[in-house]
């Protein structure tokens, strides 16, 4: 039987919970729990006829879910040690390393300037689970504490490298290669020799271009090796400078000569280009596009020649009507195994294109034709007279914008009673010539002889995702490289290198989840876990509020995601 006493201590009463039990005859405590004062315990009273909503004072929300996956997945590669262990910390601060993840995670999840930074950071677990306060991330504080080199984002890259291989057994026997280049902010007297006015694949001409090479996995698109340059450097130029990069980079990671495939669109098939990779200081093996004019035998021989394409059991559906020929033929005077495929769905959208573009080209030729017929009949007077020369100059610019066109469209300008006159028609012949000898045909290539037309055309399809890589990193919900307002290349260099690290986290969480038998994308994944956030709720007295933290719940993904990682026990625990 429990029952309440007073002690009085130093002349102040406060008040137990005792339960008694008599023992050898004698009545004693058992057990015996603290109240508090008389005060305390007219607070308790008053607060227990409260509902628990009434008793609320106010709620406290971090980010937590996708912040700290790709936190978790970070710390399984060893990020920061890798980075800390090229580029020691300065006194003061936090390490390098985690001015560089922590940026990579914001990249990642919700985008921001440097300046923004701090803020950010503030608003998600990171503070907690590091233990470094949020006024250390400031945008003066992370430039202070990220002067890194171009030479030390490689050797870091490649560290990098070698870890992924080691954790999480990445084949980089066939890689894929391409490049792009990002606009900037950048002011134009600006003397920095990365941000240079080029052929910009955005269409911004009015600004300044950073390019970026990257060489990716077929399977998640996990960047190998990356390469900031110039943005007025051709992209032949640049596929010369990363083969070299990549073959001495991948000695110095293996210790071995490099056994890849690298697989290219038909903008890298150079003469020059394919001497390099065939080097013998080199060699890389490779599979390639072609264009029409580098091998028309192969696009004249009839369709009635092909064949359909052998594929294995579990080929995905997408190659079940394909058609291909093969033959070794010469190819910049290298002799070389070449496949054309034929893709009936391809040359039905294709011919829908160029029915489109036909009706779009005959409208422009009828306004010239329409016009000049007005000038004759002296509906029209004003403005220049029309000449042979200036009305060709207008027809020719017009069959020149849309692809087939010129072939397509014959037309006759002449003269009759001094007026310039313009008549045209469509050659049905020359559209069939082109539907049978151009239209859903793809022509490759490979120096490897032992591959088949299936492994050929599987591995050229496989370029996508490295399309796939620029068109995330160009997102601009997560993991976008744009805006860059850095004004030195040191600075351009370190930005673009976080965003590839972001990327590079993200590729490998893909990967990771499918062997844990979760497939999704990584925008599925980010989206998802980025609504799992962690909630403290603060209730009863202000002075002095009691707490309970919780975390919100969220989708199915989010709930297999948490499951297969453990992160709530495993950070919060």
């Amino acid at each position: 039987m429990g029952t309440i006493i007073k002690k009085k201590i130093k002349g102040i009463n406060y008040y137990y919970y005792v339960e008694s039990k008599r023992i050898d005859g004698k009545s004693r405590y058992v057990n015996q729990k603290y109240l508090g004062s008389a005060d305390k315990l007219l607070k308790m009273v008053l607060e227990s006829g409260k509902s628990l909503q009434e008793q609320v004072l106010y709620a406290h929300e971090v980010q937590f879910g996708s912040v700290v996956l790709i936190y978790d997945i970070a710390m399984k590669l060893g990020v920061v040690d890798i980075i800390d262990s090229v580029a020691p910390k300065r006194k003061q601060g936090a390490s390098v390393g985690m001015y560089i993840l922590t940026a990579a995670i914001n990249r990642a999840v919700a985008p921001t300037s440097k300046s923004g930074l701090k803020d950010w950071y503030e608003q998600t677990s990171l503070p907690y689970i590091t233990g470094l306060k949020p006024n250390l991330f400031t945008a003066q504080n992370f430039w202070n504490n990220t002067d890194i080199t171009i030479d030390q984002l490689r050797v870091i890259e490649d560290k990098l490298l070698k870890k992924t291989i080691d954790v999480f057994g990445i084949d980089i026997k066939s890689l894929i290669y391409d490049a792009t280049n990002f606009f900037t902010y950048i002011d134009t007297m600006n003397s920095s020799e990365l941000a240079k006015r080029g052929h910009d694949k955005a269409k911004r001409k009015d600004l300044r271009t950073v390019g970026l090479a990257l060489m990716v996995t077929p399977d998640y698109s996990i960047p190998i090796i990356s390469e900031t340059y110039p943005g007025n450097r051709s992209d032949s130029i640049q596929f010369s400078v990363m083969m070299e990069q990549m073959k001495q980079r991948f000695r110095d990671i293996t210790g071995e000569e490099a056994e890849i495939t690298i697989v290219f669109d038909r903008g890298n098939n150079s003469q020059d280009n394919l001497d390099l990779l065939e080097n013998e200081h080199l060699r890389f093996h490779y599979v390639g596009g072609l264009k029409k004019n580098q091998v028309p035998d192969l696009f004249n021989v009839s369709k009635s020649k092909y064949s359909p394409l052998e594929c294995p059991a579990n080929a995905p559906e997408k190659y079940a009507n394909l058609f291909t020929y093969h033959m070794d033929t010469q190819v910049f005077g290298r002799n070389v195994k070449t496949v054309i495929v034929y893709n009936p769905e391809l040359e039905k959208g294709q011919i829908q294109g160029i029915n489109i573009n036909t009706e779009k080209t005959k409208s422009d030729l009828l306004d010239i034709q329409g016009r000049l017929l007005k000038r004759a009949r002296g509906e029209i007077t004003k403005g220049r007279k029309p000449t042979l020369e200036s009305v060709k100059k207008s027809v020719e610019k017009i069959l020149k914008k849309r692809e087939f066109m010129a072939e397509i469209f014959e037309y006759e300008i002449f003269k009759k009673d001094n007026h310039v006159l313009l008549t045209f028609s469509e050659s049905d012949q020359k559209l069939q010539d082109i539907i049978d000898g151009q239209l859903g045909k793809t022509a490759l290539f490979t120096d490897r002889s032992d591959m088949t037309d299936y492994q050929v055309i599987s591995a050229y399809r496989s370029a996508w995702h490295v399309e796939t890589s620029f068109k995330q990193m160009k997102n601009t919900d997560f993991l976008t490289v744009r805006p860059i307002f850095h004004w030195t290349d040191s600075r351009i260099a370190v930005h673009i290198f976080i965003c590839v690290l972001a990327y590079r986290l993200c590729t490998i969480l893909r990967k990771d989840l499918h062997e844990k038998g979760i497939d999704c994308n990584i925008n599925q994944f980010l989206k998802s876990m980025g609504a799992i956030n962690r909630v403290t709720t603060f209730y009863g007295d202000v002075a002095k509020p009691k707490k309970v933290e919780a975390f919100i719940s969220g989708d199915d993904l989010s709930a297999r995601i948490e499951n297969a990682y453990g992160l709530q026990q495993k950070y919060y625990s």
